[in-house]
């Protein structure tokens, strides 16, 4: 195993020593064996189970001895620690580099493991909470909350980050979607109280998110069953909008507003006809969103999804010019991007957002100027806003706001279907999906999934405004 590392992970990092590459390897294998032991049940679940407490679990198994789980780690999970290895040794080139460059070290000291001070840096497992205290049950049951979140900031190291969250996740049997880049991470995760207040205290905790504190977490009902499983990456965007952050940076963004700012100006704009003239309420969020909810005067660009925006923004830039814009989305981070690229073509007049979106506007202004229901990206698919329903079903017009997916396998758009239409097997996204999800054709398991329907092209992606 050591021998074939060399060949591959290590062949980009020659010139450290053959003991750092060791080092660097159990301290991966270590972390990936923390990083699914899980808390003791407590006494009385233990006798009520009839079974021995556990403590690690992976693959739907369960390991009461360190010999096991390590054989079943090093059998079905090496390439995840060879990777982890490679941050770890990446980690150590920069290391070299920066000891190298300031001459704190002579020929026979070298930037290794050992080396003291710089171990903390490598050591993911010091920024994992201490569960000791927690039973295994109160980490694992079904009801709990959903967090959203993000921090912009610079992050020298993603991969390591990535590492630390996944370990994290992991640890307190979380799910969902984690984007880490070097412009910062964005995340939603769900699972037990317990599980979410570790989690948040975790990240506050860690010296590259101290800025961040706990109101900068959106809860809202929910739990681990809220996503088929856990997601973590490494992306270029944290949240894709298809600009290279480097050219659009989140530095640029509009001025924040609290919940409180924005309802003021939302309330302005509703009673004063000459605001409204020159004032632009903006949804930067996909048309399926918007469509079961948002707020009252708003201007929602028909786009499937945020990568569009820019191309929204470019051939409306004259509807935009000498306006006060005032945008808002979800959580709040699709408008830092879109608030700087929106600002970066220097028509507007003035760019405010919404700091913390909906969310954060929804538990100050319960029965505000947001109506309807407020769109997640999870099993959930909505939440609860205000008690209105603003749309309807897609077939019969009948008022309606759950959304499914389109019967047809190979087609992710969502539906809104009605009960009665549901019944009558009305229950594609449309009539190209209706009659192909009647052929024989839909039954074959080939197909490749396809994130938007053929009906999709004959329909305008970017709508230009009129003034």
């Amino acid at each position: 195993m050591d021998v074939q590392f060399h060949r591959t992970a290590a062949g980009n990092h020659r010139h450290l020593q053959r003991k750092d590459t060791r080092a660097a390897m159990r301290r991966a294998f270590s972390l990936f064996i923390k990083s699914r032991q899980a808390p003791e049940a407590s006494a009385a679940s233990a006798q009520e189970l009839d079974v021995q407490k556990v403590h690690w679990e992976c693959c739907g198994q369960q390991f009461e001895k360190k010999m096991d789980i390590h054989k079943h780690a090093a059998k079905e999970h090496m390439p995840e620690v060879l990777q982890q290895t490679e941050a770890v040794l990446e980690l150590l080139v920069q290391q070299n580099s920066k000891l190298t460059a300031n001459h704190n070290f002579g020929e026979n000291k070298s930037a290794s493991l050992e080396l003291s001070g710089t171990k903390e840096e490598f050591d993911v497992c010091a920024w994992l909470p201490d569960t000791s205290h927690v039973t295994f049950d109160e980490l694992t049951c079904e009801a709990g909350e959903v967090l959203l979140y993000y921090c912009y900031c610079a992050i020298e190291e993603p991969r390591m980050i990535c590492t630390w969250q996944t370990a994290l996740c992991r640890q307190l049997h979380l799910t969902g979607k984690v984007r880490i880049g070097t412009e910062g991470i964005n995340g939603t995760i769900g699972g037990c109280k317990t599980a979410t207040e570790l989690y948040i205290q975790a990240m506050i905790s860690h010296p590259l998110f101290q800025n961040m504190s706990k109101e900068d977490f959106k809860r809202s009902a929910g739990g681990v069953n809220c996503f088929a499983d856990l997601r973590v990456g490494v992306f270029k965007e944290i949240v894709p909008m298809g600009v290279d952050p480097e050219k659009v940076s989140y530095k640029d963004a509009g001025t924040h507003l609290t919940p409180e700012e924005f309802h003021m100006k939302v309330e302005a704009l509703s009673q004063d006809l000459e605001i409204d003239k020159k004032t632009i309420l903006l949804d930067c969020r996909n048309f399926y969103e918007s469509k079961i909810g948002n707020f009252q005067h708003s201007l929602a660009p028909n786009i499937r999804k945020f990568s569009y925006f820019p191309d929204y923004v470019d051939r409306n830039l004259e509807f935009f010019r000498g306006k006060q814009i005032l945008m808002y989305c979800t959580g709040g981070i699709r408008c830092e991007r879109g608030s700087a690229y929106l600002r970066s073509k220097g028509v507007c007049k003035e760019v405010y957002q919404l700091k913390g979106g909906i969310h954060k506007y929804l538990e100050q202004f319960p029965s505000g100027f947001y109506k309807g229901k407020l769109f997640v990206f999870d099993d959930r698919y909505t939440i609860p806003a205000s008690n209105g329903i603003i749309s309807e079903c897609s077939y019969c017009g009948t008022r309606w706001d759950q959304y499914r997916l389109c019967s047809t396998s190979y087609c992710c758009q969502l539906v809104l279907s009605c009960l009665r239409c549901r019944e009558k097997g009305l229950v594609a996204c449309c009539l190209i999906c209706q009659e192909k999800g009647k052929s024989a054709s839909e039954s074959h398991s080939g197909a490749p999934v396809k994130e938007e329907c053929d009906c999709t092209e004959k329909r305008m992606k970017i709508p230009v405004e009129h003034i």
